[in-house]
């Protein structure tokens, strides 16, 4: 998976070697304009390539989201500028539906060709298309696709090549037309787009080892958040399969409220707080809209309702079917939103850098609510975080998540001076510990389980040190630790959990929990051996630094949505429990 992406917090965009494969608009969550990611015939394409080529290299230009693609061919070299347009304009976040492809030659005279043909509703649509002086106009779509070039249009619209003798620009936008110049609009577009995302990366807090790794990986948070609401969607892609012929393809491109709190929190490390305040306020319209009964996902606009659908007209990536949109999920309950959502609301309480941040008012009887639904739901089956379909069961991770949400609550209640919010969340905590004790832990493994009363063990459970749910140099996170690597441990890589689930059992590492294995193990004190995990973790990745949903063990490559917001905070966390500190 040698793909770039690119973006501008309103959209996103997968490329690779001068090829589009994946584009939606006009939200991350709309039918693909491009997506050849799915299906190379119906998914159409854009697509700058060199005649005779003979060598192409991709990478970011430095601490940001442009993707530089080198082109080496018999007849010369010559360079392609990707970016979605973002800086600050009149005071507000310029984000406009834009494509920017600016075309540099480098050496000698290199023979191009570009083509263009664009799709939508998911392949299905006729597309017609139009050309003026300075532009193609492609109708079909709900509203206007223009190409404005100062590439001669003939050769775009019948795919010829040309030399390129002088540095040519594409854009694409969607909606709005350009109507400036094109070469002065581009370049001073991409200059600005640069500057802001190199002064994004310079205001992040990163730690002392890893930093490319952790700025890349940073960078991949940013672009994932929907700055319009604040939701923050767990993948850019629909439906690349688990691992081949599983039939395991799901639409990520949602708001799952569990990730987005893992999310924010790799946020706070880094230091970028804004996007902390757009996920409250976002988090506060669907309470207000759908009251506090949460799903485990909802929509970018907090839409409750996400039906999936099979698109059998679509071959599928790489051939590996179905391809889905909606995800079935939003039907399902999983009750460790509750606790996630307090430890999401609660730093904006606890710290006073945030004092008339917009979306704070009303946040402590938001924990009062969020607390409640944890004391209704506290022995209540669910799906689990890793969304049974078919069986519920009182699962280890929810309770988990039961007693770190009241813990954080219980903090929130001394700092706000309430007594009632307090005692009622150690009730809760008191009791939550209890059931996990008794019911959740295997004497034999010394781990625990995946479930109440169950033998079966789940990687989940190593973030009960993130949680912090023994004390510090307590032996029994140790075995607990140990007792995970080994039974679910698939040549050095982590699985989710090796018992058959709706689809059979998992063949593929699941990428985040092998970053959460590093974590668990430098907590421990096992720092020699999180660190030769983590930085074999690190040549899993692409050549860009990025990360999909999951690793097969029998290869090393990456298979599932990509990127993952998932694996890149598992990055995060783990490179900052690692890393020396500045001091």
């Amino acid at each position: 998976m040698e793909y770039g992406i690119i973006g501008n917090c309103a959209h996103s965009a997968l490329a690779e070697a001068g090829r589009i494969v994946w584009l939606c608009w006009p939200r991350m969550d709309s039918s693909p304009v491009f997506g050849s990611l799915l299906d190379e015939e119906k998914g159409g394409r854009f697509e700058v390539e060199a005649i005779d080529l003979r060598d192409v290299q991709q990478e970011y230009v430095e601490n940001t989201n442009i993707l530089r693609t080198v082109f080496t061919s018999d007849s010369g070299c010559f360079e392609l500028l990707d970016f979605a347009p973002r800086f600050s304009k009149h005071g507000r976040p310029f984000k406009p539906r834009m494509l920017v492809r600016i075309l540099r030659p480098l050496k000698g005279e290199p023979l191009v060709r570009v083509r263009i043909d664009p799709t939508y509703h998911y392949g299905r649509a006729e597309i017609t298309r139009w050309t003026a002086s300075n532009h193609i106009e492609f109708n079909g779509l709900p509203a206007p696709l223009r190409l404005t070039s100062n590439i001669p249009l003939t050769y775009l619209n019948e795919g010829r090549s040309f030399v390129l003798a002088h540095e040519s620009h594409l854009v694409l936008t969607y909606g709005e037309p350009l109507q400036e110049s094109i070469e002065h609009t581009s370049n001073h577009y991409y200059e600005r787009t640069r500057d802001y995302w190199r002064s994004w990366v310079k205001r992040s807090h990163i730690p002392r080892d890893y930093q490319k790794e952790v700025i890349r990986s940073a960078l991949v948070l940013k672009l994932h958040q929907f700055e319009e609401t604040g939701a923050i969607i767990a993948s850019t892609t629909t439906s690349l399969p688990e691992f081949p012929g599983s039939g395991r393809c799901w639409d990520y491109r949602f708001c799952w409220l569990r990730d987005a709190y893992f999310s924010l929190n790799a946020f706070e490390r880094l230091g970028h707080f804004d996007e902390m305040e757009r996920f409250l306020i976002y988090l506060r319209s669907i309470l207000d809209t759908h009251g506090d009964d949460l799903q485990p996902l909802y929509g970018i606009l907090g839409e409750a309702e996400l039906t999936e659908e099979i698109l059998d007209h679509l071959d599928g990536f790489r051939g590996e079917k179905p391809v889905r949109i909606g995800n079935q999920a939003h039907e399902h309950v999983q009750n460790d939103v509750y606790g996630e959502m307090i430890l999401a609301i609660s730093r904006m309480l606890l710290d006073s850098r945030f004092v008339g941040s917009e979306g704070l008012d009303g946040a402590g009887p938001l924990m009062e609510q969020l607390l409640g639904q944890i004391e209704q739901r506290l022995e209540d089956p669910d799906a689990g975080l890793w969304k049974s379909r078919g069986q519920v069961q009182l699962h280890t991770f929810t309770l988990l998540t039961h007693w770190a949400g009241a813990r954080r609550a219980a903090e929130v209640g001394t700092v706000i001076d309430s007594s009632e919010l307090r005692d009622r969340a150690h009730r809760v905590m008191k009791r939550v510990r209890s059931i996990i004790e008794t019911r959740c832990f295997d004497e034999e493994s010394g781990a625990l389980t995946q479930a109440a009363d169950t033998k079966d063990l789940d990687a989940a459970m190593l973030l009960a040190l993130h949680f912090g749910f023994w004390e510090h140099g307590d032996p029994a996170a140790a075995r607990h630790v140990d007792a995970i690597r080994d039974q679910l441990s698939v040549d050095g890589l982590l699985k989710r959990y090796n018992v058959e689930d709706d689809f059979g059992e998992p063949e593929a590492a699941f990428t985040v929990c092998s970053f959460w294995l590093v974590e668990a193990l430098a907590i421990v004190g096992k720092t020699n051996e999180a660190r030769l995990l983590f930085e074999r973790l690190l040549g899993h990745g692409n050549k860009l630094g990025l990360f999909s949903e999951n690793i097969l063990p029998a290869t090393g490559q990456m298979s599932g949505n990509f990127p993952q917001t998932y694996s890149h905070v598992g990055l995060i966390n783990a490179a900052f429990r690692l890393s020396r500190s500045w001091e």
